[in-house]
This record gives C-alpha cells, structure tokens and sequence, in this order.
C-alpha cells in the first residue's frame, strides 16, 4: 500500500487524519515532532507527507525546506485558519498544497489523492496528455517525459507542480486561463479552494524562466482574467 507520514503534535488529528487514509486503502506512519518526520522520511521511504507548520522543535516550514532541498516527495500542509504568511511561504518552499485547519478528514483525503496522482512517478499529471516530444520554445528546453526545463544549458529546479503547470500553460499557448480554471485543470480542484496558490506557483515561475521576473514577457498576466503564455 501507498505510505503517508502524518506529522502533526497533536495525537487526535494525527489519529483522525489516519481513519480516514487508512479507509481510502493508504498505509499511515505517524510523527509528532519534526525531528522525528525526518527520521522516518529517510528510512520509511512514505510517497507523502502531511505536514503541520506549527510543532515544537523542527516545525513544518523547517522540514518543508529540508525535504525539497532533497526530494521531490509530495507535501501537504496544515496551516491555522487565517495565517497566509505561513501558506505562502510553504508554496515558496515547495509544498503541493495546504489545508487550512479546522478541516475536514475527507477533503484531506481527497487532496492526498490528488497529489499523488498528479506526482506519482512523474507519469500522471495536466498538461501531459498532448505530448511527450521535447518543446523548444522561449529559450526553454522543455522534455515532458524526463520532467526537466534547461535554460541557457543550465537546468531549472522546478517543483512537481511547477513543471505542471508550465509545460500545461506552454501546451496551450496564447490561451488565458483563470485561477480558478488552473487549479481545476492543473491542481484537480473543482470545489471553491484559494486560488493564491496559482498566484504563488506563477511568481516562481517568472523568477525562474523569465530574463527580468518584475517585468515578463512569457508569463503574462491579464488583468482582470488570469494567466497566459506567449512565446
């Protein structure tokens, strides 16, 4: 079965989140400190991480960070109500998604889903269906089955989600897509999420295939509608 280290120091929420994973057929592991979740991400080997941001000791952000200095393994994490610093600079540092607590166990599960099925081994995934083939465009070297991106021989450090949603955007070239339809199309959300999490993933993006991110001339936003890309 498909492993999840649940990583939360409080043993209600790690025990409730861990009813509802085992229900949908995955295996938990579970860590009440961060110390300990980095033990057990380098020896159980889990295909995804819960992660709280608020723990004693190593806290979310900290192994959030440690994690994607490493691996592209899954994160998803568990933010208090109303603290967007926190979100944004978990989205900053690499993590797939967040929920916001309180929340509901089988939203949780359904986004665990969804990551894993949007990340797992790099083959599921938006954007992925129209081609394989390398794309050469905007001075990128884009090759969908490897996952990488090169600019200037050099190769970019994109996220799983990242990589996503550039190679969906660079697929439909000159199409304008809302938030709201990049995260059903690129995420796999059709319920009412916050579509910050786009917002972030585009300003990654732009610092790191655009000549001057402050001033983008691929990434564009449409004021008023959403995102394109033009090459």
């Amino acid at each position: 079965m498909t492993t999840v280290l649940l990583v939360d120091d409080e043993p209600i929420v790690r025990e409730v989140v861990a009813r509802y994973l085992r229900r949908e057929g995955f295996e938990t592991i579970e860590a009440g400190d961060g110390d300990t979740a980095r033990d057990l991400v380098e020896q159980a080997r889990p295909a995804l991480v819960v992660l709280d941001v608020m723990m004693p000791g190593m806290d979310g952000l900290a192994l959030c960070r440690w994690i994607r200095a490493r691996s592209d393994l899954p994160v998803i994490l568990l933010t208090a109500r109303g603290e967007e610093t926190d979100r944004i600079v978990g989205l900053e540092l690499g993590a797939d998604d967040y929920v916001t607590k309180p929340f509901s166990p089988r939203e949780l599960a359904a986004r665990v889903k969804t990551v894993l099925r949007r990340s797992a081994a790099g083959v599921a995934g938006p954007g992925r269906d129209a081609s394989l083939q390398p794309i050469a465009v905007a001075g990128l070297a884009i090759d969908p089955a490897a996952r990488t991106v090169v600019r200037a021989g050099a190769e970019l450090k994109l996220t799983a989600k990242e990589f996503d949603l550039l190679h969906f955007l660079v697929t439909n070239p000159r199409q304008v897509f809302s938030r709201d339809q990049l995260m059903e199309r690129v995420w796999g959300y059709t319920a009412a999420v916050d579509s910050g999490t786009v917002t972030v993933h585009v300003r990654r993006l732009r610092e790191k295939i655009e000549a001057d991110p402050a001033v983008p001339v691929h990434l564009e936003t449409v004021w008023g509608v959403g995102y394109r890309f033009t090459p």
